[in-house]
C-alpha cells in the first residue's frame, strides 16, 4: 500500500499539526506547540520509523525537541512512538490512558503481525491527571481536558484557548468512521458537547486533514445513526453483523473504515443492555465481525 508523505500545517504562530495521510488504520495525526525555547508534543506515531520522521519534523521546524508529550489516549498509533522522545520528554495522559496502555502492551503487533512496527518500547504516561489540567508553553496556555468515556475511557482533548485550536484525538475522524469499541456511544455524544463549548475555530482531528467545528455535526449525525440502527436491530433480535450488512450508509458511504460500523453496533448493543460505558467487549469477536463486513478481507494497517 502506498500512501502520501506526512506534512506539517501551521494553523497559528508556534502551533503545528503533523498530518499523516490517508488517516486510515495506524495513520494518526500528531502536533506540537513551541515558543522557540520549549516544545510540547501531542501524540506520537504507530511505528518507530514514523516516530523518527515526526522527530525530524520537529527539528526541521527549528524548535527544540519536546520536554512534554501529551497522549490523547492509549492506542498504539498515538503512543508507540513515545519511546523515541523519552527519556528527554515526560509523557502525560489521563490516568485511565496509563492503565489502558499498560494493559494493551504490544497489542498492535497482535492485530497486525506482518506490519513492521520496529523496536517499540511501551512508555506509558509518567504523569497522569483525573479531570483537567493546564500547562504553559511560554505564553501559550494549553488546557488538557478529559471528556469522560468516549473513544476510550482515557481520552484527552488538548485545547489552546488563546489560539482557537483544539487537538481532539480520536473523538473526531475527519473523513473517517468513528470507532467506539473501547469507549461509549453515549459518551461520544457528550464529548461533542464539550468540544462545541470550547468554541475552537481550527480542529485537529485524530485522523484526517484539519477541519472546523462542522466535523462535530457530521460526527453527531453518524453517532445518532448508529444509535437508531442499534435500537431497531436489537428490538428485532438481529446480531450487530446482520444489522451492519443491511444498513444503508447514506452520507457516510464515502468515509474511510466503514467496517467500523459493526464494532460501533457492538458497543451500542452493550449500552442498551445496561453495560457500563467503556466496559470491555470481546475484541476478537469485534475484529472478526469487521473482517466479515469488509468482505472477508483482513483490515490493513496503513503504516
Amino acid at each position: 500500500m502506498t500512501v502520501a508523505e506526512p506534512y506539517l500545517v501551521q494553523p497559528a504562530a508556534g502551533v503545528y499539526a503533523y498530518v499523516q495521510p490517508d488517516g486510515g488504520w495506524c495513520l494518526n495525526n500528531a502536533g506540537f506547540v513551541s515558543d522557540g525555547g520549549q516544545t510540547l508534543l501531542v501524540d506520537t506515531a504507530a511505528t518507530r520509523r514514523r516516530a523518527l520522521a515526526l522527530r525530524e519534523a520537529v527539528v526541521a521546524a527549528g524548535v527544540p525537541l519536546p520536554r512534554t508529550v501529551v497522549n490523547t489516549h492509549h492506542h498504539g498509533d498515538h503512543t508507540y512512538g513515545n519511546g523515541v522522545f523519552a527519556p528527554g520528554a515526560l509523557v502525560l495522559g489521563h490516568e485511565n490512558a496509563r492503565a489502558e496502555q499498560l494493559a494493551a502492551g504490544h497489542q498492535l503487533e497482535l492485530i497486525w503481525p506482518t506490519t513492521d512496527f520496529g523496536a517499540v518500547e511501551i512508555v506509558p504516561p509518567g504523569l497522569t491527571y483525573n479531570d483537567r489540567m493546564t500547562l504553559h508553553v511560554g505564553e501559550v496556555e494549553v488546557r488538557i481536558v478529559h471528556p469522560g468515556v468516549a473513544h476510550t475511557t482515557g481520552d484527552s482533548v488538548v485545547w489552546l484557548p488563546g489560539k482557537g485550536i483544539v487537538f481532539t484525538g480520536d473523538l473526531i475522524f475527519a473523513g473517517g468512521t468513528p470507532f467506539l469499541a473501547m469507549g461509549s456511544l453515549a459518551g461520544s455524544l457528550r464529548a461533542l458537547e464539550l468540544l462545541r463549548s470550547l468554541d475552537a475555530e481550527t480542529v485537529v482531528p485524530g485522523h484526517g486533514p484539519l477541519t472546523d467545528p462542522s466535523a462535530y455535526e457530521a460526527t453527531g449525525r453518524y453517532l445518532r445513526y448508529v444509535d437508531e440502527l442499534a435500537r431497531e436491530g436489537r428490538a428485532r433480535g438481529l446480531p450487530p453483523l446482520e444489522v451492519a450488512r443491511r444498513a444503508e450508509p447514506g452520507e457516510f458511504a464515502a468515509w474511510r473504515e466503514g467496517e467500523r460500523l459493526v464494532a460501533n453496533l457492538h458497543r451500542a448493543y452493550a449500552e442498551l443492555a445496561g453495560e457500563p460505558e467503556g466496559s470491555p467487549l470481546d475484541i476478537l469477536a469485534v475484529l472478526a465481525d469487521m473482517t466479515a463486513l469488509n468482505g472477508g478481507t483482513p483490515i490493513l494497517c496503513h503504516a
